[in-house]
């Protein structure tokens, strides 16, 4: 009975969603321009994400309802320029909404649109510009870095958005950035303001709420913006093949086959005394949180039939303080993400197949074991990236276990 109506829910979600329409010549979103040379714009895109999943262990919170429906994101972005110098951009929405989150009336936290970002820039020249405000141009590596209307697998590797409530608003600091480009070589940089409510100050709200030998990442809150206050990021990559765009900051997933890029990068991650360990009864430490990463992306076209090959691989060194540990998301120790995903041949306004394969590995230096995942699945394009459906089936095994079938529908304008 179980399977029939997860068959059932999966097959309406199917039903409803390939049908709906976008244009096979969709030019960027709705552009409003204020000037004939069109110089002076701005321009909104709007995406929506859906999701239907199943729990293959039957262990969800209702054991007679092992299907979930949530909205996994729904966003709208703009951004305006007055010149050739000048560019706001403000992008806001929400995640996750699903039958826990939601609220009678609409006004609980769950159901609430926030700011992802909103910055202002300025270009100080042809190849260079500066920022400040909410932003998305983060270091460590491709992946912390990446775009959720383009992405290869259903979702980003979660891992990689690693300092995601630690010291920033969802994977944004407020801070001062700076981008640009040597010829190939493309940089980042961002001095931030450290978050203060992080996700561990619901437990520790003092230095009398650590334990000996413990480590948590709160050194703003409890050793003051003097001692912690700051965050220094930054992301460089070597571009060999094609040029990437770093206009936004937001990392293309794949390119379907349009492009032929090769690109090696480096990215790092520094807050001084960001954690605090409790050596003992009196002592207190602060330590400092350092992660690195090193990765590589490729997409190459093959043949001439529209088939294409994309696969990406990241290695990360994680030091959040001395055996730190935070659920199976944060933790001292060393993460390897990899994925391999192929376009099939054929017209991309036809409909098109690309399967794909992700594995992560993550250990501790606080925990014997590994957390390892798993994820086999494959993306349908109605329409480019425009409009697609994806499923996929994941497998946690490690510290944590469990599987999981995921469908998801995606459509942005």
């Amino acid at each position: 009975m179980k399977k029939k109506s997860l068959l059932i829910t999966l097959g309406s979600f199917l039903f409803m969603n390939a049908f709906a329409q976008v244009s096979p010549d969709y030019s960027g979103g709705i552009k409003v321009k204020f000037d004939e040379e069109g110089k002076k714009y701005l321009r909104i895109i709007s995406w929506v994400q859906g999701q239907a999943s199943y729990n293959l262990d039957n262990e969800s919170s209702d054991p007679s309802s092992p299907v979930g429906l949530n909205v996994r994101r729904a966003r709208v972005l703009m951004f305006s320029k007055i010149n050739d110098k000048f560019m706001v951009l403000t992008h806001f929405g929400l995640n996750s909404l699903n039958s826990n989150s939601l609220s009678p009336t609409g006004k609980g936290n769950g159901s609430q649109l926030f700011f992802h970002d909103a910055w202002a820039e300025y270009k100080l020249h042809e190849d260079h510009s500066m920022g400040m405000g909410l932003h998305y141009f983060n270091g460590i590596s491709r992946a912390s870095n990446q775009s959720t209307l383009n992405m290869l697998t259903l979702d980003n590797n979660r891992q990689s958005w690693a300092t995601l409530g630690m010291t920033d608003q969802f994977a944004r600091h407020v801070g001062v950035f700076f981008k640009g480009k040597f010829g190939k070589l493309q940089y980042r940089l961002a001095i931030n303001d450290a978050l203060t409510n992080t996700l561990e100050t619901n437990s520790v709200n003092s230095l009398d709420d650590l334990s000996i030998g413990q480590t948590a990442y709160v050194g703003k809150k409890l050793l003051g913006s003097k001692e912690a206050g700051f965050a220094y990021a930054g992301y460089f990559e070597y571009q060999l093949w094609d040029q990437e765009s770093n206009f936004v900051p937001f990392k293309v997933g794949t390119y379907l086959g349009k492009k032929k890029i090769l690109n090696i990068g480096a990215g790092f991650f520094l807050h001084p005394n960001g954690s605090v360990n409790r050596v003992d009864s009196n002592t207190f430490e602060g330590q400092n949180v350092s992660l690195l990463a090193a990765d590589i992306f490729m997409e190459t076209p093959i043949g001439e039939n529209g088939a294409a090959l994309t696969a990406y691989a990241v290695l990360q060194t994680n030091n959040y303080g001395k055996n730190y540990m935070l659920g199976t998301t944060y933790g001292t120790g060393t993460m390897i993400y990899t994925h391999v995903g192929y376009l099939l041949p054929g017209d991309m306004n036809k409909g098109r197949w690309q399967p794909y394969i992700s594995f992560q590995n993550h250990s501790y230096d606080a925990h014997g074991d590994n957390q390892n995942r798993l994820g086999i699945g494959t993306n349908y394009y109605i329409s480019g990236n425009n409009a697609k459906l994806s499923i996929e089936y994941t497998n946690r095994s490690g510290i944590s276990e469990g599987n999981m079938l995921t469908l998801q529908a995606m459509i942005y304008l």
